[in-house]
């Protein structure tokens, strides 16, 4: 999809650093695209610390059945 955003010089400047990309089209999708799934991560260990997922097995547990042990 093809957008128009008013960034800064310095900004973007330091996004195509960042990135490493030259063209300032992919330093910004990819920085876009880091954003989001950084946003991701982020919820995902928020709803794990309040205890949203309830798993009854034990880490030892999961490792042993792997190993295939159990």
């Amino acid at each position: 999809m093809r957008v128009t955003v008013d960034i800064d010089e310095d900004t973007l400047a330091e996004v195509a650093r960042i990135t490493g990309e030259k063209k300032m089209s992919p330093a910004v999708a990819r920085a876009v695209g880091e954003f989001v799934k950084r946003a991701k991560a982020r919820e995902f260990g928020r709803l794990l610390r309040e205890g949203v997922f309830d798993y009854e097995t034990t880490n030892d547990e999961l490792e042993a059945r792997e190993s295939g042990a159990a």
